[in-house]
């Protein structure tokens, strides 16, 4: 797929479909605003008529499609609410939905017009940074398993239109269009990962996808089979894996860093490819969605991919831990007590509770072998955290408030939204065990968020760390699939890569 900036003017173009933005109007507002005069003209006075009747209201969300007279495609009209409450992620929202709108009906070609969605608040680079974040995530299907004959044909060509009124701002403007495109690129190929069914995507296959992907951008990668894990003492992995023919992987990637001397991050992936819950199984309702507790080891080689190919100042360090929880007679049990690779030992309560053990030893693993400046990892961690902050937003815990506020404005900036949770001895004390360092789960159901937080504390040390439990935006459902941003479609959402990239981005010092 093409995606860029262009100078010309959208409407003059010959694109299959124009996207352009209409505010809320008032209801004295009978006339139409000038700024959507080049929009009245493409249509021969069709949106004229259109206002006049009411029928075009810039109510947020709002969809309002004309055909040319010339001929020439169709002009995608999308509201966006009033104008005091515009921001980037209502362009980024618009952007896409505008898109879907028109997208299988013949469409390969969209053009967005940057000037209505412009504003004394939203800056040029943010407008066109949204707009390319939504256009070209919102145009994501997972097509792998369906027929040709099945899909409508997709978009090929998303371009963001500068027209006279910023053309001489074009360098600036490339220069972060082109940022974003990459980081867009990337999201779209973890979700090609991250969309794949347990039957193909087995932890041997995500080695595979970060070889291949260490080719591709030059970076390190390093792969540890089951042998090797033994010999590590990595227990909590192995205990995981235990149940399945496919053994699991801890997986590292590294990137050297775009500045001498700079900071050192790692980036944690929880990669459990499927998750029955083993022993302690869970309900079949819904189960076939386990294939995305991967989703977290697949932001990971989707962060290192943007690292590379943006040249991030600081070195960063990803490591996968990869695994496969099934019931079966060589399955880990609840009451086995499980060694680490850092020496800690886990009680296990619940083979459910398995993305947390097999994060202790990547967890640990890092800090020892790399001595990062910050550990960030990144788990569907636990189905509280849907309880607590629902479908769209991901918890957010650390002890580091230096760390909080830079993923906090990271997230900001990209509108993928976390919420920082507290984590205090209280919570630390619910993972106590009497027989063994931490047990995976209690006998109570309270602050589940914060019990998967406490426990993974235990293997980071002294060094600052972040916990973000994605469990709720890393993929969307058919039920929860309407109340999603129209950028994140079916499936699989890359939640984290957008994020951590920008933070990484800002993390120079």
């Amino acid at each position: 797929m093409k995606i860029g900036l262009e100078r010309r003017e959208a409407l003059a173009a010959g694109l299959d479909a124009v996207v352009s933005g209409v505010f809320l109007r008032g209801e004295k507002d009978n006339e139409l605003p000038p700024t959507l005069s080049k929009e009245d003209a493409a249509t021969g006075k069709q949106l004229t008529a259109a206002w006049k009747r009411k029928e075009v209201r810039g109510k947020r969300g709002e969809i309002t499609i004309f055909h040319r007279p010339d001929g020439v495609g169709r002009l995608v009209l999308v509201g966006l609410g009033p104008r005091a409450t515009y921001n980037h992620e209502i362009a980024r929202r618009a952007a896409a939905e505008g898109l879907r709108a028109v997208r299988n009906r013949g469409t390969r070609a969209v053009g967005y017009r940057l000037a209505p969605f412009v504003t004394e608040l939203v800056t040029t680079e943010a407008a066109s940074r949204a707009l390319i974040d939504g256009g070209g995530l919102g145009s994501y299907e997972f097509l792998r398993y369906r027929a040709a004959t099945e899909t409508g044909g997709g978009v090929e060509e998303i371009t963001v239109h500068l027209g006279d009124e910023f053309s001489r701002e074009e360098a600036a403007l490339r220069r972060a269009v082109d940022q974003q495109v990459t980081i867009v690129e990337t999201v779209l190929w973890t979700r090609e990962i991250a969309n794949l069914p347990a039957d193909t995507a087995t932890p041997e296959r995500l080695a595979e996808e970060a070889r291949r992907l260490a080719k591709e951008v030059g970076l390190k990668v390093t792969v540890f089979d089951e042998t090797k894990l033994a010999e590590m003492n990595c227990g909590g992995i192995l205990g995981v894996g235990n149940g399945s023919t496919h053994p699991p992987r801890m997986i590292v990637v590294e990137y050297a860093g775009g500045a001498r001397g700079g900071r050192t991050v790692a980036v944690v992936g929880k990669g459990i490819t499927f998750d029955s819950g083993g022993i302690s199984i869970k309900p079949g309702l819904a189960m076939s969605y386990m294939k995305f507790d991967k989703s977290g080891a697949c932001a990971v080689l989707g962060i290192l991919r943007a690292a590379a190919l943006l040249k991030v100042p600081p070195r960063v360090v990803g490591i996968l831990a990869c695994a496969e929880n099934l019931p079966s007679a060589t399955a880990y049990r609840p009451g086995d007590v499980i060694r680490t690779y850092n020496g800690k030992t886990i009680e296990v309560i619940n083979t459910d509770a398995e993305g947390r053990v097999v994060l202790s030893d990547a967890l640990a693993y890092a800090v020892e072998k790399f001595h990062p400046d910050e550990v960030i990892d990144l788990a569907t961690l636990t189905g509280a955290e849907v309880i607590a902050l629902g479908d769209d937003t991901a918890a957010l815990v650390t002890p580091d408030d230096r760390l909080a506020q830079g993923l906090l404005d990271a997230s900001a900036a990209t509108g993928e939204p976390l919420w920082r949770l507290p984590l205090t001895d209280y919570h630390r004390e619910l993972v106590k065990s009497e027989i063994a360092d931490v047990r995976n789960s209690t006998e109570i159901s309270v602050a589940g968020v914060l019990q998967g937080a406490a426990f993974l504390e235990a293997f980071v040390g002294k060094t600052p760390w972040a916990h973000l439990d994605i469990a709720g935006p890393a993929y969307t459902t058919l039920t929860t699939r309407k109340y999603q941003p129209a950028y994140q479609g079916a499936g699989a959402t890359a939640f984290g890569v957008r994020v951590i990239t920008r933070y990484l981005l800002g993390a120079a010092r």
